[in-house]
């Protein structure tokens, strides 16, 4: 499993692409295109380097990795794939992205299916494992890939950080759990992707967080 990062609007989320070596079929996480900048991006991108784009997959559900989902179903037709607890904040963002200044379009694709913990979603050979680690968000997810030894942790767990939980559906106790009971369980040298700010290791975190100690 390859994957290549971007940083994306005003509030520098890290979208990715993941793709399988063997038959370049391709998912996006967390779609937080905002600008045609960013769009053509992805869409070079693409391009440039022969890849099926064939999933788009949701860590969580908030505006500033929601915002290029319009443009991969108009571009691609693809459909979101996210936990069901986080439908009401999906079906939310439009309106509370206006209150925070952040523009987003009112026609956010229905989903394509919902992801619960444990399932496995496939791009060729290669398999995407989820696991619920509400918190955040009641649906956060992250999806750990172990032939590439990757996490996407998405708001749940950043470099010697977590996510907020002061938000809407947040819990700090459920967080905690998540990443306590679920994440740290990881071989140590899991490469950790999240959905702000730098890349991290799933060793480091447990060594070095200070929200863990």
């Amino acid at each position: 499993m390859k994957y290549k990062a971007f940083t994306f609007n005003p509030i520098c989320e890290n979208t990715y692409i993941l793709w399988d070596e063997s038959t370049r079929q391709a998912a996006i996480v967390d779609a937080g295109m905002y600008d045609e900048r960013d769009m053509d991006v992805i869409r070079s991108f693409v391009e440039e380097n022969g890849l099926g784009l064939s999933l788009s997959l949701q860590t969580h559900t908030h505006f500033d990795h929601v915002s290029g989902l319009p443009f991969l179903f108009d571009t691609y037709g693809l459909r979101p794939m996210f936990h069901p607890n986080d439908e009401r904040i999906y079906n939310a963002m439009p309106s509370f992205a206006g209150l925070a200044g952040f523009s987003l379009r009112h026609d956010l694709p229905r989903p394509e299916r919902y992801l619960s913990d444990g399932d496995e979603v496939w791009l060729g050979e290669s398999s995407i494992k989820v696991i619920h680690t509400p918190g955040h968000t009641p649906g956060g997810l992250c999806l750990y890939s172990e032939s590439g030894n990757l996490l996407l942790s998405g708001d749940t767990l950043f470099c010697e950080s977590v996510g907020r939980t002061d938000l809407p559906g947040g819990s700090l106790d459920d967080i905690m759990e998540s990443i306590k009971g679920r994440l740290l369980s990881l071989p140590q040298d899991t490469i950790v992707l999240p959905g702000h700010g730098m890349s991290t290791t799933i060793g480091w975190e447990a060594k070095y967080n200070p929200y863990l100690m």
